[in-house]
């Protein structure tokens, strides 16, 4: 009969089967067990190891071979997942102290893959034989592997603290485990200190464990993070290579935790290549058995220590790493603190031996119990002989041995069994000593039963056993220092330069120097080398001290201090932008504001390509991140134009390409968050759109420059205010002569300019050069442009500024 067909949602039915694959990911792939530290992986292969005999003192065994008894016996899924893992315990770069001793290649921390498993061979280290070690004793419970054809344990004994030693990571459903390895001498002083101050928390305990310990070194920076990881089970550690600066040398002898060496040197090629960093001459891995060496070479009138801090910024020489302790605790995942799982691994320790002395116990009483029925026999040895020799079988002789000389029937058995041998006098002796020896030890066995100090005291004495076996010297180091700014801007001597970047995407930095001053109606001097249709965007002066924010067209918001721009000359086009700021496809960078301090008093006033106004306060975009984040929510097919940094009073005008402008107080513009909209600013008319926003000072005037190298000033006055988004006034008539606008500025007399082309040339002019007249002008020449070039842009050069 074919089964009876049952409705149910569908809801209820996906939420159980997908609670059913979660759960199965955790406990039987993902998370380790808090008592061995063991993903079922990991624990299947090291018992498929004992069960081939693979003891440490042993021959090698192909690793085809251990993968295939562990795939074939206990974990039926890819071959590969199992070699990786026993890879993995065979590296002493991923484990602190490793589980398996490996013969061929294995990899490498330069990222190398270990050979197949048909070229390698390996064996259990003699650590992981302490894990194994009493198994035979009925220490921990076994289960039905998955066809029900062996028996495998669901954890191992593990003598060794495993998860705190050597420490896991994985991924589960909707949860991670990761948990960074550590000092074994530090481990074991700190669970015997446990079993002797049971009320003592984790910060006693970080007393003797210091921190994480990894394999490959490496430098902690602070404890902040370690005091979060032990006292609630999550925190975040910075890690940093160990360098030192010698001779115009930068040498390096360990990295952090995981990093891939030869990623790392290619990156650090990479940042010279890109001129993210300036002062490197070559790059050499002089790594060798004896240990790690990368040496950099600093080239002359370079700071090595700036350089340094540089790279550990940049590079993968400072890493963080985000300590997860999660493991499961009765078949469950739980966060746990340094002191739950130093109890936790008590707690299994304690159940062992108790197992184990029961075990010894049973098995020391079944002796001696056959042993007292062979001294029954041999004190009464002419009997016994004549009674199984008138018996006429075994069965009757049994019988006749229990009735007589009230044995058991295991007694009988063994008197049955007995060779003549142990009728001589020698033999007897030994039987009276191992029955007296048998005693002593039961009642040994008894007394640790009874008394759970003794049984604490065995726990103590194996862990001061494990110290003094394979303790050793920690390899991290712990700063006792706060994670410090890693970029010194102590070496940097303050001065002001001139920041360009192009349309394309492409910055430098440059002496304000290297541009001399010249009257208006010059050819300027070349400010930079742009590839062909690549258009000078932004240009401005400010110090190398200054914290630059890079608002892109769609919205969001970088981060970078402004010598962190690679330097460049006047001929050069500088480093992409891409290689500094991480920007989304087809985002570039529309306004840059230097920022010399966040605070509440200020705010940040946008105007975008279509006339929206928006007004945030300027603490909102005061915490730096990695990718970014929005600074204004845009419209459909909107951009944004520019940014402008207001003390909160401040009068602004808005002008466009057609030669429109709109002045206008910002009290019209209310504050907002860094993800609103905005307001209208200004009303535009067909095919038109916004060039520029600057502050309208009542002292200055008004600097309006086109395309075709034409500009003129007016007297602000002349523009009445109104309020925003209206159509607003003439600002300049724009012809075929002078062309269409490509920028504003507000100017005084003792100002200077700077105008860019296209084409990279560049007029550096007094502005009481530039004639002052009306609205509805031309202008006058600023700048004779070459054949097919235009102005592209037009800065300010003002005393201090920035």
């Amino acid at each position: 009969m074919p089964e009876e067909i049952q409705e149910r949602l569908i809801e209820d039915e996906m939420k159980q089967s997908y609670m059913d694959y979660a759960m199965s990911v955790i406990v039987a792939r993902a998370i380790p067990d808090v008592r061995d530290g063991l993903k079922p992986v990991h624990r299947r292969v090291l018992y498929a190891m004992k069960q081939l005999g693979l003891d440490y003192n042993k021959a090698f065994k192909k690793s085809a071979r251990i993968v295939g008894e562990c795939l074939g016996k206990y974990h039926p899924h890819g071959d590969m997942a199992v070699y990786d893992s026993l890879v993995r315990m065979a590296q002493n770069f991923s484990l602190r102290y490793p589980l398996v001793r490996g013969q061929g290649n294995f990899g490498s921390v330069d990222g190398d893959n270990a050979a197949s498993m048909r070229y390698t061979e390996c064996k259990l280290s003699k650590a992981a034989e302490e894990m194994l070690m009493d198994l035979d004793k009925d220490t921990v419970d076994f289960i039905d592997n998955f066809d029900n054809s062996e028996k495998e344990p669901t954890v191992l004994p593990s003598r060794l603290p495993n998860l705190l030693i050597n420490g896991t990571s994985g991924i589960a459903v909707g949860m991670a485990t990761n948990i960074p390895p550590h000092n074994i001498r530090e481990v074991c002083d700190a669970i015997v200190f446990a079993i002797d101050h049971p009320e003592c928390n984790s910060l006693e305990l970080m007393k003797l464990i210091k921190g994480p310990d990894f394999p490959t070194g490496g430098i902690i920076l602070g404890e902040s993070g370690i005091k979060s990881a032990y006292e609630t089970g999550r925190g975040k550690l910075t890690v940093r290579a160990k360098a030192e600066v010698e001779e115009g040398k930068i040498i390096i002898t360990e990295i952090p935790y995981m990093v891939n060496k030869s990623l790392l040197i290619e990156n650090i090629a990479q940042l010279v290549h890109d001129k993210r960093i300036e002062g490197i001459s070559d790059i050499r891995d002089e790594s060798d058995r004896k240990g790690m060496r990368i040496v950099i070479e600093v080239r002359k009138n370079f700071e090595g220590e700036l350089i340094l801090n540089q790279l550990y910024k940049l590079s993968s020489l400072q890493t963080t790493f985000g300590i997860i302790n999660l493991a499961l605790v009765n078949n469950e995942p739980k966060v746990l603190n340094l002191k739950d799982m130093v109890k936790e691994f008590i707690v299994h320790r304690k159940t062992v031996v108790i197992r184990r002395t029961k075990f010894e116990l049973d098995k020391a009483e079944k002796r001696a119990h056959i042993l007292l029925g062979l001294k029954i026999a041999l004190a009464n040895i002419d009997p016994v002989v004549q009674l199984i020799k008138r018996s006429e079988s075994v069965d009757v002789a049994r019988i006749g041995l229990v009735q007589r000389f009230e044995l058991t029937e295991i007694q009988a058995n063994a008197i049955l069994e007995m060779r003549l041998q142990r009728l001589t006098s020698l033999e007897t002796r030994k039987i009276q000593e191992e029955y007296e020896h048998l005693l002593r030890l039961i009642e040994e066995l008894k007394s640790i039963l009874a008394d759970i100090g003794k049984i604490f005291g065995i726990i103590k004495s194996e862990l001061s056993e494990i110290k003094n076996e394979y303790g050793d010297e920690r390899k991290t180091l712990i700063s006792n220092q706060i994670e410090e700014v890693v970029t010194n801007e102590d070496l940097i001597n303050e001065e002001d330069i001139v920041v360009t970047i192009t349309s394309s995407g492409y910055a430098k930095q440059t002496s304000l120097e290297l541009y001399r001053s010249q009257g208006r109606g010059g050819t300027g001097i070349r400010a930079t080398t742009t590839k062909e249709e690549d258009v000078v965007q932004e240009l401005f002066i400010t110090s190398n001290l200054s914290q630059l924010l890079f608002f892109t067209n769609r919205g969001r918001v970088h981060w970078l201090k402004a010598y962190e721009i690679p330097e460049a000359s006047r001929y050069a086009k500088g480093g992409a932008l891409v290689n500094l700021l991480h920007l989304g496809e087809g985002e570039k960078v529309s306004a840059v504001l230097p920022i010399k301090e966040f605070d509440d008093k200020h705010s940040l006033i946008f105007i975008t390509k279509r006339g929206v106004l928006k007004k945030s306060l300027l603490s909102e975009y005061s915490n730096p991140r990695k990718g970014g984040i929005n600074a204004i929510n845009l419209i459909e097919n909107d951009e944004v134009v520019q940014v402008r940094l207001t003390p909160g009073y401040l009068n602004f005008i808005i002008g466009t390409k057609n030669g429109q402008a709109v002045k206008f107080n910002e009290d019209d513009v209310r504050i907002m968050g860094r993800n609103a909209t905005g307001v209208r600013g200004i009303r535009l008319r067909d095919k038109d759109e916004v060039i520029g926003m600057e502050v309208a000072l009542e002292d200055g005037d008004l600097l309006t420059v086109t395309e075709n190298g034409y500009g003129k000033r007016t007297i602000m006055s002349e523009y009445r205010l109104i309020k925003r988004g209206g159509s607003g006034v003439k600002n300049i008539n724009v012809t075929e002569k002078n062309g269409k606008v490509v920028g504003i500025k507000t100017v005084k007399d003792y100002d200077e300019i700077m105008c860019i082309t296209d084409k990279g040339q560049i007029i550096r002019t007094e502005v009481n050069n530039i004639s002052r007249v009306g609205r509805n002008s031309q202008g006058v020449i600023l700048i004779r442009l070459k054949e097919n070039d235009k102005v592209a842009s037009v800065s300010r050069v003002m005393k201090n500024s920035g």
